[in-house]
């Protein structure tokens, strides 16, 4: 849950509870993960996770990005904003390998692609268990042949970015259960899921399929410990906002959240991350410090109207209570 809603004390929480809580490391430098990293220790003694994304070279249609680029200035001109110029990074990548090679969390996790088989071997040979979201069958082979210890398959009901490997492609929309049944079959690595896990029935199915754990994100985005801001909060309580939908429009890969003004009006979004992610941070930042949830993003799974305000201990126990 990278940009906000992961914090060291929400992390810290779950895992006390009994979960495995994770610390995602997208959008911040390798000195704020470090510190991050610190702040967990510091909460908690129990096993915890870091997040990487692994940012692959990626060459967009350049002139297609400067066009969208265009038609969002009277959005920004209307908050105040100014946007970003379209650029590629890599998330400071070897910097953040590096951080948790010396550091040695519990588990690190990739998401948008998978590691060489020579930097799993590292990870495993540091003690480090490692996990790779997968969305297709291919990838879920793919990630266990180069040596990952372990597959975490996301749905389409995931909330927030779908972390397909090929950002180009249309992604697959076969639903959570029945690919993670296709990806059980496939592979000789335990396997978590996620992508719409909200209650304890979601994670007893999960486990029904071949699941050896549930991933959980939308239902802990109001937990008193998460890092969510005021408008996301204040539009997961909205009635007005009661259904998710897929876009490009914030970042120029594919993400679900809350339906909102702007995902309708810009379905012409092209394929372009970072990118794009670039052009609209200014935007998203003044839509939110505005309090306009029909221009911020709103990133949420289809489970999103169970999310409740309350404790992450409470959430995390009550996921595993019939």
């Amino acid at each position: 849950m990278a940009g906000g809603p992961s914090t060291p004390q929400l992390a810290a929480a779950v895992s006390d509870a009994g979960g495995l809580g994770f610390l995602a490391a997208g959008y911040k430098t390798a000195e704020q993960v470090a510190s991050g990293i610190e702040a967990v220790r510091a909460a908690t003694s129990s096993p915890y996770g870091v997040n990487l994304f692994l940012v692959s070279h990626f060459e967009p249609d350049l002139d297609a990005v400067h066009a969208y680029r265009r038609s969002l200035e009277p959005e920004a001109a209307s908050l105040g904003a100014e946007l970003g110029a379209p650029r590629w990074d890599d998330d400071e990548w070897q910097a953040k390998v590096e951080l948790v090679l010396d550091t040695r969390p519990d588990v690190v996790s990739f998401t948008f692609g998978c590691p060489t088989p020579e930097l799993l071997r590292r990870m495993a040979e540091r003690g480090i268990h490692t996990t790779v979201t997968v969305t297709t069958v291919a990838e879920a082979r793919e990630a266990a042949a180069r040596g990952a210890a372990s597959l975490a398959v996301q749905g389409p009901e995931a909330g927030g970015h779908r972390g397909t490997w090929d950002q180009a492609a249309e992604p697959d929309s076969i639903p959570l259960l029945d690919l993670l049944s296709a990806v059980h079959r496939a592979v000789d690595v335990p396997v978590v899921a996620g992508g719409g896990v909200a209650t304890a029935a979601d994670v007893a199915a999960v486990l029904e399929h071949g699941a050896v754990a549930a991933q959980v994100g939308t239902a802990y985005l109001l937990a008193e410990e998460a890092g969510t801001n005021p408008v996301h909060r204040a539009a997961l309580a909205d009635p007005a906002f009661r259904e998710t939908a897929v876009t490009r429009a914030y970042t120029g890969r594919w993400a679900r959240g809350l339906a909102n003004r702007f995902m309708a009006d810009h379905q012409d979004a092209p394929a372009g991350y970072p990118h794009v992610h670039h052009v609209t941070a200014p935007l998203r930042a003044a839509a939110v410090a505005a309090g306009d949830p029909q221009v911020a993003h709103l990133w949420s799974g289809t489970g999103h109207a169970r999310a409740r305000s309350v404790p992450a201990g409470e959430i995390t126990r009550a996921l595993v209570s019939r």
